[in-house]
């Protein structure tokens, strides 16, 4: 009897296991109805790009980015071979990218990334039904890195556009796309995150996801569960060169505000603040004495910016901007960057223990470069952000060149030791005389080498190995 009762134990336990199971797998959403709606719109880029090569007198080999490394690697994915070994010793060669887009009009307009298509003489690309036409370029906006392509063609598929804005984590999404020469393969996952700011990019609130995207899924669209682009896929975090778990897509607002612009302009026009801005932390929440953290204190306003003219101040912290509300530092830039010059907005900032409203004319993004330099809130590699030093630092330890760390955002300047206060007067044996010239000696700095930094601490100074990782 005990035997009969544990093996109707075991079938009914089986049992019930099974059932969850099944019921489970079919909790999970199906996509293929969706692939099969939305493949015909999405294409396939290639390029053509003719470079003159020159190659070492001695060895014969290549000098530059065309490294045996990088011929290895398109050897395996590609079956090819580019950058010859027997290259001549000057000459031309085709160089050739691969990508994804996607169809949003039906007389041919296509949405890829920039670096897909910069700087290719010919841009090819392919339907899902082998149709190929070379695409006329309309326009580009490196900021964002987004393309807009046009094709001599009617009639054709085309995706249906979705608000980003109604992303949430967790929510399952899917990539179409040509990672590594594979056509329309398809890759799914579930977002991440939102309106991430990475280092290299302030104009644009990245979607995070876990979607599989590797090279030549570039360009490609991300779609919601109704078949709706949401994104552009663009960018990996990786430390391998290949899919890590984290990758990162334009959301479909930004992109659509960018292909309003290339169809009518060729180009996009941004409006332009002048701060330097960092965060809210907790402890500065208090010491300004506010109830939370949120905002973008202005840590540096720039000389004849918009900023300075409107009477913004360093110290200030910016709640809202235009009516939007700025919980976190990164999003002020995209939110300027959504303007045009002569825009006039309403600025409430919190100053002195108090809220007040500032209007602010805003202008367009200068062309000079060092005034852009100097203008990126943390796009330092350094992992800093620099400034002028105060004239009464300089007569209280008698400096009298160099440039004083305003912030240490983290990652390399947080690894070497560096602090707030700091100034730095050399860097790879180079004096600094100011933060122009910070930026230019910044840019040739090696990876995985230290170099020397002599560093002023509280009037002490002192040489670092500074190191930047790989």
């Amino acid at each position: 009897m005990n035997r009969w009762l544990k093996q109707v134990s075991i079938v009914a336990i089986s049992t019930f296991m099974m059932a969850s199971m099944l019921s489970h797998a079919t909790s999970l959403p199906d996509f293929t109805e969706l692939v099969d709606e939305a493949s015909p719109a999405v294409v396939n880029i290639s390029t053509e790009q003719t470079v003159t090569t020159r190659t070492s007198s001695q060895s014969g080999q290549q000098l530059g980015p065309n490294s045996e490394e990088l011929n290895e690697f398109f050897k395996h994915f590609f079956g090819q071979q580019p950058f010859g070994r027997n290259a001549p010793e000057q000459g031309e060669q085709q160089r050739s990218s691969l990508g994804s887009g996607f169809i949003i009009s039906h007389d041919g307009y296509i949405l890829t990334n920039n670096h897909v298509i910069d700087g290719a003489d010919i841009i090819h690309v392919r339907l899902s039904d082998r149709r190929e036409y070379v695409a006329t370029l309309v326009g580009t906006d490196p900021r964002t890195d987004l393309a807009l392509l046009k094709i001599d063609a009617d009639e054709l598929p085309i995706v249906k556009m979705g608000d980003s804005d109604k992303l949430k984590p967790g929510q399952w999404v899917l990539a179409i796309g040509s990672p590594f020469g594979f056509d329309y393969t398809v890759t799914a996952g579930i977002v991440s995150a939102t309106g991430r700011n990475l280092p290299s990019d302030s104009y644009v609130p990245f979607i995070q996801t876990d979607v599989a995207i590797n090279p030549g899924n570039s360009g490609g669209p991300l779609f919601n569960l109704d078949g709706e682009v949401v994104g552009i896929n663009s960018q990996i975090y990786t430390r391998s060169g290949g899919f890590m778990g984290v990758s990162f897509a334009i959301p479909s607002k930004v992109a659509m505000s960018v292909v309003d612009q290339l169809k009518t302009d060729g180009k996009v026009s941004r409006a332009w603040l002048g701060v330097l801005i960092q965060d809210v932390s907790n402890d500065l929440a208090e010491s300004f004495g506010l109830d939370r953290s949120s905002g973008a204190l202005i840590s540096r306003v720039l000389p004849d910016s918009p900023a300075e003219k409107s009477g913004l101040k360093s110290g200030d912290i910016i709640m809202t901007f235009n009516g939007e509300s700025i919980e976190h530092s990164g999003e002020l830039p995209y939110v300027v960057g959504q303007m045009k010059a002569g825009d006039e907005i309403d600025a409430k900032v919190y100053r002195d223990g108090k809220e007040q409203t500032i209007t602010v004319t805003l202008e367009a993004i200068p062309n000079d470069p060092k005034v852009l330099a100097e203008s990126k809130q943390d796009q330092n590699r350094l992992g800093m952000i620099v400034g002028d030093i105060p004239e009464e630092m300089a007569k209280e330890f008698d400096i009298d060149n160099g440039v004083v760390i305003e912030q240490v955002i983290g990652g390399t300047a947080a690894r070497n030791g560096l602090q707030q206060g700091d100034v730095i007067t050399m860097l790879n044996g180079k004096h600094i005389k100011s933060v122009s010239d910070f930026t230019e000696i910044a840019k040739d700095i090696p990876n995985g080498r230290s170099v020397p930094m002599r560093v002023i601490r509280q009037g002490y100074p002192m040489f670092i190995p500074f190191k930047i990782m790989e």
